[in-house]
């Protein structure tokens, strides 16, 4: 079996991100892998779905959930492209989410912003994964509806 990097699995996430950007929505997308393999895949849908938690991670949180039958992680990694908020954060702290992996960090809601440890304490996190990339993205689409 062959073992993919951080960065394929990130390119994978970037490609929700794109589903999103095509629709109108704010352009973040997620994957949660175990054992090599995407489980769970997601972008944002709040608009489509009009849902304020239906975060690309919330998402792939619950189709990943599903495929495993279980509300555990905790073999599991997520890739996603955007830093992720506290709504998101205190979701993967239940979840006991072995490993998150994200790209751009988000400087107004992200989970880092507060004081209080969100995540599991078991959680490993590993930062700026195709950041830039990721970054490029939200500024382009911001600058499309802005206009």
């Amino acid at each position: 079996m062959e073992l993919y990097t951080d960065e394929y699995f990130m390119r994978e996430a970037m490609k929700e991100a794109a589903k999103a950007f095509d629709i109108g929505e704010v352009p973040v997308g997620a994957v949660v892998v175990s054992n090599n393999k995407i489980i769970g895949r997601a972008h944002n849908q709040t608009e489509k779905l009009t849902d304020a938690t239906a975060h690309a991670e919330m998402l792939a949180i619950t189709a990943a959930a599903n495929y495993l039958g279980s509300k555990y992680l905790s073999e599991c990694t997520l890739y996603v492209t955007l830093e992720p908020c506290v709504m998101c954060a205190g979701a993967l702290h239940w979840t006991q989410l072995q490993k998150l992996v994200f790209g751009a960090s988000d400087i107004q809601r992200g989970y880092s912003l507060v004081s209080t440890p969100l995540l599991h304490p078991k959680t490993e996190v590993v930062k700026g994964v195709k950041a830039e990339e990721s970054k490029q993205m939200l500024t382009d689409f911001f600058k499309r509806i802005r206009n």
